[in-house]
């Protein structure tokens, strides 16, 4: 029996065949019988993975004709081939290395593998040797060498990041839903496929847009929809028979607490999301990046070939789930959510799924909701306090008076900030916490550091967000490198206290760096400020955000990576860059951000949605999400924010140690890491006690801030429209209507 029924897919493009998989089955049956992928050409003292019934039964090819419908005969048969590899080489991986819980030995194994994309690969000794020796040969030598670089990495990370996997089943671990969706990108291999996508249609992305948000974006939410897709079908196959706890509705059952049936449930709403997130990506963003790097007409068709073969992936690689023998799939349909399917019918099931996509009541700006609870958060790490604490307070607020912070702006005729409110908002508080060791002097620096941030946060949304004036905030985004010369020369006369504010921090913090260091430190900056287009994107779509999409997000626009680069810089160079690159430091690193974001979502939840008519923020996206109450997305926050410590915790404890034997570190370069662990605790304790001290999100606070009678709403200016942009605001506690109670299978959590 199967542990649930399959739920209804959000699969809005028909599946399309390609009319030579007959061709490519025979080719690849006969491939991998001469790579000794089969039982009967097996090498000796390979345990039994397939024989030709096996491979037959599971149909690789119907998924490659599925996926690539519009690829010529050789075409799908060299990507056929490729796919029997990738599936060959995860169940070898099972039975050789997971089942016996061989780490040294799949170490070994793997690192062997990924010799064979190199320029000097070795003898192949197996099937996978020999296979992926064979394939590299036949496919890279018609491609650039961007897109070899891009491929060779996304084939290294589906290989190497097996022993994520490895690790969790010895443990007998189940990951927490960020961690398992972030390198489940990476090991499950769809960014692989993606870079498979542009070699089948022979039309690469661009190398200079390769790297930008959009075509990320829309590479990842592919990748977590095709993993959450094979998890909800590969549940019952991964959970009875082979012992694995690497699979999201298995995630999302002990994360919950709930049952099978609702966890599945909840991944296909993740699956979805994710895939609305693609189309809503490649709709509004992908055609601004056209102009602004200026692609020509051949560079475009590419990317429009690119985001259709995706498409065709998505819904290809479906139809082949509810056939293939590999996985459960009794009861499947195709069909958008509540939609028609069959012949004729595509004009349907795309309104179906329109209709699903409207904005969501909780996408109301203003909505009256009171402050969030606060619940007692876990927190092992007691916050310190540098005893330069008051003078980097006064500092501070002279500071930003210098910069002309509390004085009127263009199109604000009223001061952002008065000296007065950044008093309350404590920012050496902040500051004292995470750097206790500090001088006077750099103590007052990192302050003025989280002023100019906070300021450049409050001001973009209160100049650019009313008009919904996407041109303005570009050129203001436009202007911020400039500020930031990385010689530390001359700079542009300042036109807002925000470039003011850099000029001025820039020199100061800038000049003592290497150009390695200026370099990576200029980046963290720029990425801070790009994200607040993100959010202005968002803000004029009325759209509360994809959940993955905004946790990926909020690590920049909160300036968490600003401040950690900071943090490293601090080190110089007793630790290798690349040791900052790998999976363990930057997992580590992301759960300490998560953390922090999603503390800050709390305490700011009454102050974005009620006060500023915001819609990005942790907790309401996960209302929208699991369609529960504030109080019930709360205790889900709270449990999130936990899991991500413990996760930090144990990568610092068990997984940091491993990280310093495979790189050889020195003495230095360990002791250097484990002061970088301690700085990373500061961090949390020192936000969380902050958030406790600071005047900047109590509902009092608020109310004396913005006014108690009138909020302003973005919309229409000029003579006559007043009233269409001033809403009444609810009493301070009595009289405040409540949200809808929840329905639904999560309505025990209200």
């Amino acid at each position: 029996m199967q542990p649930f029924e399959l739920p209804d897919f959000y699969v809005v493009h028909p599946a399309r065949l390609n009319p030579h998989v007959e061709g490519a089955r025979l080719h690849s049956t006969e491939w991998a019988r001469r790579m000794g992928m089969l039982d009967d050409t097996r090498d000796p003292g390979t345990p039994e993975i397939w024989d030709e019934e096996k491979l037959a039964a599971m149909d690789y090819a119907l998924l490659c004709a599925y996926t690539h419908p519009d690829c010529a005969a050789p075409e799908l048969d060299l990507i056929t081939d490729w796919y029997v590899w990738v599936f060959y080489f995860d169940d070898h991986f099972l039975e050789v290395y997971k089942k016996p819980r061989d780490k040294e030995g799949a170490r070994a194994y793997l690192d062997r593998l990924c010799a064979f994309m190199g320029p000097e690969p070795p003898e192949p000794g197996n099937a996978a040797e020999r296979g992926l020796a064979d394939l590299w040969a036949r496919t890279v030598p018609a491609r650039s060498a961007s897109w070899r670089a891009r491929f060779a990495e996304s084939t290294e990370n589906l290989v190497r990041e097996s022993l994520w996997e490895l690790s969790n089943i010895t443990d007998d671990r189940v990951p927490n839903p960020v961690e398992y969706i972030e390198v489940r990108r990476k090991v499950g291999g769809a960014p692989w496929s993606a870079d498979l996508v542009e070699h089948a249609v022979n039309a690469e992305v661009p190398e200079r847009v390769a790297g930008t948000r959009p075509l990320r974006v829309l590479k990842d939410a592919f990748s977590d929809g095709v993993h959450l897709r094979n998890d909800i079908f590969s549940y019952q196959r991964e959970t009875e028979r082979e012992g694995e706890v690497n699979n999201c509705v298995l995630v999302v059952e002990r994360f919950l607490g709930v049952g099978p049936q609702r966890a599945a449930e909840v991944v296909n709403d993740m699956l979805t999301s994710r895939l609305r997130q693609f189309e809503n990506t490649a709709l509004t963003e992908v055609p601004h990046i056209f102009e602004e790097h200026a692609l020509d007409p051949a560079e475009r068709a590419a990317v429009f070939a690119y985001v259709k073969g995706l498409q065709d992936w998505q819904s290809g690689g479906h139809e082949w789930h509810m056939r293939s023998s590999r996985y459960m799939n009794r009861g499947a349909v195709s069909r958008a959510p509540g939609g028609p399917s069959g012949l004729g019918t595509t004009a349907a099931r795309l309104a179906t799924a329109l209709r699903a996509a409207a904005p969501s009541p909780l996408a109301a700006p203003f909505r009256p909701v009171g402050p969030a609870p606060v619940p007692e958060f876990t927190m092992p790490y007691e916050a310190k306090v540098n005893p330069h604490r008051e003078r980097a307070r006064h500092a501070v607020v002279r500071w930003c008076g210098a910069m002309g912070m509390y004085e009127p702006v263009a199109r604000h005729p009223a001061p952002v900030w008065t000296a007065e409110l950044l008093d309350g908002f404590a920012f050496a508080v902040c500051a004292a916490s995470l750097d206790p060791d500090s001088s006077a002097e750099e103590l007052e620096q990192a302050t003025q550091w989280l002023a100019w941030g906070t300021y450049g946060d409050d001001y973009f949304p209160a100049i650019f967000f009313r008009d919904r004036d996407m041109a303005g905030a570009k050129a203001f985004v436009a202007r911020i490198p400039l500020f930031m010369p990385l010689d530390c020369g001359a700079t542009p006369p300042p036109a807002t206290p925000v470039e003011a504010g850099l000029a001025d921090l820039w020199r100061r913090t800038a000049a003592p760096m290497p150009m390695r260091g200026r370099e990576e430190f200029r980046a963290t900056v720029e990425d801070m400020v790009e994200s607040w287009l993100w959010e202005l994107h968002n803000h004029m779509q009325d759209r509360v955000p994809d959940p993955v999409d905004y946790l990926e997000m909020r690590r920049r626009t909160f300036g968490s990576d600003l401040t950690m680069c900071l943090t490293r810089l601090a080190h110089g160079n007793r630790v290798p860059p690349e040791v900052y690159r790998t999976r363990v430091i930057q997992g580590m690193e992301n759960a300490v951000m998560d953390y922090a974001c999603l503390l800050n979502d709390v305490f700011s939840y009454q102050k974005e949605i009620e006060f500023e008519g915001e819609r990005l923020n942790g907790v309401l996206a996960v209302q929208h999400m699991l369609g529960c109450g504030r109080d019930a997305a709360v205790a889900v926050v709270d449990d999130l924010m936990t899991s991500r410590l413990r996760q930090f915790q144990r990568t610092a404890a068990e997984e940091l140690p491993l990280l310093f034997e495979e790189f050889g570190l020195d003495a230095e370069a360990r002791e250097s890491l484990g002061g970088y662990v301690v700085e990373l605790q500061n961090w949390m304790a020192g936000i969380l006690k902050w958030h406790r001290e600071t005047r900047r999100y109590g509902e009092e606070d608020l109310l004396r801030r913005y006014g108690r009678r009138h909020r302003l709403l973005p919309g229409p200016n000029g003579p006559g429209t007043s009233s269409t942009r001033i809403r009444p605001s609810w009493p301070e506690t009595a009289g405040r209507p409540p949200l809808p109670e929840p329905s639904g299978p999560l309505a025990a959590f209200g």
